[in-house]
């Protein structure tokens, strides 16, 4: 059986092993070695191919016997295949896995302005692809150089955003390099972060109508292509979407909104039964942060600090990857919170009758008329949900329409 995987000096988290398991049967394992360790691995490692990622790209090329066009154009390697007289081969994926997701997008960028946010290793490749493409002028944007981000304004008339850098992505959630209201004729947003699947950027892409796309379907695609190096065979362009598409399912967050009693919490718990997701309370975390409960937070602090501490909760549970996420009732009063659940998940919006909505033990059930309450938060609730839910049949069915919707 091939041996391949990811080699890196810091790993964390990949979903590298999904993808290739996905794609064929070798073994692919996570590799992280130190500089001190990478040349020795090189050359004496038990491996046939691997992948390479930050901070490698560039220094395993003087190990390459021989490099593909593109790698040798770009400087970079992110794939290396052991040959049979023990010689590497090294080449550039990473610029298959852009170009299907700007072709993927169905945007056209021949002809028009692009700007390439960054000036990374991942900025080479992008601007080499949007070339090939026919994109001009395809323009750098950079912290210290000619065309930096203090002098956007030159570039106003974009049509086309590519994000490179790191902003954004996980754990760092919710920063983007540029905004997009700067750029009135921008048609097109790309970023390569994957994690989040919805970078700050793309998510006022989407706010402001403009086409968009994130990094997942460029990671499964150069997976794709270093699957073909690693094992000399052919792969259908099909595994792309496929595999794309498992891979949003398994990894976004299912988010439960809805009414205080709308049952949240126990539809929760049974998406954990069948799904065999973790399942987190944002009303339980609150108080366990605060070491009171909800009641005795309205009581001596009012509604505006728990909505401010709620807040502070969602933006951490926006981030997790997977799991099912049971709001409170007002979550959706605050806009604020509509990213940080929008990012990683779907927003189902549990619906129930009004007159079957318990209301012990909670503080804005007690205070308010539920018809009044109902009324005031309904446009919240409906601008919040990717998908509505009835919750008045039996709660198996409620979950099982959630798992077939999404």
């Amino acid at each position: 059986m091939l041996k391949c995987g990811l080699l890196g000096e810091k790993l964390g988290h990949s979903y590298s092993p999904q993808i290739h398991g996905l794609l064929a049967g070798y073994e692919y394992k996570l590799y992280e070695k130190s500089r001190e360790e990478l040349e020795g691995f090189l050359r004496g490692g038990d491996w046939d191919g691997l992948n390479v990622t930050i901070p490698y790209k560039k220094a395993v090329v003087p190990f390459c016997a021989e490099l593909s066009p593109m790698a040798a154009r770009l400087g970079s390697v992110n794939t290396l295949v052991r040959r049979p007289d023990g010689s590497l081969f090294g080449d550039n994926t990473d610029a298959y896995g852009f170009e299907r997701l700007v072709l993927g997008s169905g945007v056209d960028v021949k002809g028009k302005k692009a700007l390439v946010l960054g000036s990374g290793g991942a900025s080479v490749t992008v601007r080499a692809v949007l070339e090939k493409l026919g994109a001009a002028p395809v323009t750098v944007i950079s912290r210290s150089g000619e065309d930096n981000y203090e002098n956007l304004s030159r570039h106003a008339d974009a049509a086309v955003i590519a994000n490179t850098t790191p902003l954004g992505m996980y754990p760092n959630n919710g920063a983007a390099a540029v905004d997009l209201r700067a750029f009135p004729r921008c048609e097109a947003v790309f970023d390569v972060v994957y994690n989040p699947a919805r970078t700050a950027l793309l998510l006022q892409a989407e706010e402001l109508g403009i086409p968009h796309a994130g990094g997942l379907t460029m990671l499964v695609a150069q997976a794709k292509r270093s699957s073909e190096l690693f094992t000399g065979g052919s792969i259908d362009d099909g595994e792309i979407a496929r595999i794309v598409d498992i891979l949003r399912r398994e990894e976004q967050n299912i988010i439960l909104v809805g009414m205080p009693g709308c049952g949240k919490s126990t539809v929760a718990r049974l998406l954990e039964v069948k799904l065999g997701r973790s399942v987190f309370e944002a009303d339980e975390l609150v108080e366990k942060a605060e070491g009171r409960s909800i009641p005795a937070i309205f009581a001596a602090e009012g509604e505006d600090y728990f909505r401010a501490r709620e807040t502070e909760v969602l933006a951490d549970l926006g981030k997790r990857s997977g799991a099912v996420i049971s709001t409170g009732g007002g979550c959706v009063t605050r806009p604020e919170n509509y990213p940080l659940l929008h990012q990683n998940g779907r927003i189902v919006w549990l619906r129930r009758e009004l007159d079957r909505l318990p209301k012990d033990g909670r503080p804005i059930s007690l205070k308010n008329d539920l018809r009044e309450l109902f009324e005031k938060r309904k446009a919240c609730y409906a601008r919040f949900a990717d998908l509505t839910v009835d919750n008045n049949g039996s709660v198996w069915e409620t979950v099982e329409q959630i798992i077939q919707a999404l």
